[in-house]
């Protein structure tokens, strides 16, 4: 499906929401360095847990509001709050007065705002693309998230050190900028039928989406998908808390390469932000690629396949401390995330009902909202592990995240294969 025959929703989306993503990456990959030299590792590590857990329930709550209010109106309002959010974190970075404590309550309260904004999102796509397209529409957005991944980092670079409120600065406007557009030039796509009149009490309505998510997490094959999820998440999520502290502590300054008299030198942060963009670069240059090559082979092979890799990617790079060596290894995980990024989605709107696209999509955002608040556990490790049975520790429960998978494709197919005998 190309482009220009996409729903005009999308076309707006894929370009506004690019323009936010670089701003958002150009200071995002370098938080986990930001605080933990403000807090220490081990505080840090407990901070981002508190801090994602809020975000689990924000997600939650985004998904049901998107199916009882809409899909615009919930990503107009997280945009607008978000920009809001950055313009407050700018100003506690500023060079009048710096607080990293009202930093960190700004970088939760931008989290919640995400976990209210995705849900909405993707079950947009949902909403106006044909099954048999959405992988490509899927993936064509995770590579427009991928390029900003490689140029963000890059600018990043240069500019976080001594310009963080201008970073900050930047992102508050771009994500302004975006709810303007959505605003004006969105249209709503939920089935009418779906929007209800809210006249409840707080209390019915809490009552009632505790209702609808026990009944997602009483379909198995979800449950599991989400287990599994948030068990591989532990890996993947490393590129932006573990893997930036590991470079900074324990890579010296190695020459890349060299020529005549000209040679390229890194220190651990320099490796750092080159190990993010190679992982933009590479996603921004073969998603659609490796999407439609996953395409021919069964989403069972796909899924156990790539949480493997993953778990033998997070295994080298915690044994090397080589630059050539950590490339290798980032080359082989970003593989591992490619198999699954156009596949996943798809997925998930196999399993979900239309009265509840919204909900299911939300409900499977907890394999990243659950796995992120786990995920700086990993941080507090190293002080009580050390490096090397940590990033074990993640490998393992990579392998037990395939462990899952298996589990859970048995009883995916046993299902089809009894409906598809009583229709």
């Amino acid at each position: 499906m190309k482009i220009r025959q996409w729903d005009r929703n999308l076309k707006i989306r894929l370009f506004g929401e690019a323009l936010f993503n670089i701003t958002f990456w150009m200071f995002f990959p370098f938080m986990a360095i930001y605080f933990t030299e403000a807090f220490g590792k081990e505080k840090t590590g407990l901070l981002l847990i508190v801090s994602q857990l809020f975000s689990v329930v924000a997600s939650l709550i985004g998904g049901y509001l998107a199916d009882q209010f809409g899909r615009k109106r919930m990503m107009v309002l997280a945009a607008y709050s978000q920009g809001v959010v950055f313009f407050l974190f700018a100003l506690a970075s500023s060079p009048w007065w710096t607080s990293p404590v009202a930093g960190f309550f700004c970088f939760t309260l931008a989290s919640i705002c995400s976990s209210l904004y995705w849900p909405a999102s993707q079950a947009m796509v949902v909403d106006v693309v044909p099954e048999e397209h959405r992988s490509s529409v899927f993936a064509l957005f995770y590579t427009s998230i991928n390029i900003a991944v490689v140029v963000g980092p890059i600018i990043g670079g240069m500019f976080y050190e001594h310009h963080l409120f201008a970073l900050l600065l930047a992102a508050s406007f771009s994500c302004l900028l975006l709810a303007i557009v959505l605003t004006k030039a969105l249209r709503e796509t939920v089935p009418a039928q779906l929007i209800q009149q809210q006249n409840k009490k707080w209390y019915e309505f809490i009552r009632e989406q505790i209702q609808q998510y026990g009944i997602i997490m009483r379909d198995r094959t979800f449950l599991l998908f989400v287990v599994a999820g948030i068990l591989v998440a532990q890996t993947f999520m490393q590129l932006d808390l573990l893997i930036p502290v590991y470079t900074k502590d324990v890579v010296d300054q190695q020459t890349l390469f060299s020529f005549s008299d000209w040679s390229v030198t890194l220190s651990g942060e320099k490796l750092f932000g080159m190990l993010v963009s190679e992982n933009g670069l590479l996603v921004a240059l073969f998603t659609v690629i490796v999407t439609r090559w996953m395409e021919r082979y069964r989403d069972r092979t796909v899924f156990i396949g790539s949480s493997v890799l993953y778990g033998l990617s997070i295994l080298f790079i915690g044994q090397t401390t080589s630059v050539w060596g950590m490339i290798c290894s980032v080359a082989l995980f970003t593989f591992a995330e490619l198999m699954t990024a156009g596949i996943q989605q798809t997925f998930i709107s196999k399993l979900a009902p239309e009265e509840m696209r919204g909900q299911y999509f939300a409900a499977a955002s907890l394999r990243w909202t659950i796995g992120r608040a786990l995920a700086p556990f990993s941080i507090a490790a190293t002080i009580w592990f050390g490096y090397q049975w940590t990033f074990l520790l993640l490998g393992v429960l990579a392998f037990m995240s395939a462990a899952l998978y298996f589990v859970m494709f048995r009883i995916f197919e046993k299902e089809r294969h009894v409906q598809a005998k009583s229709a």
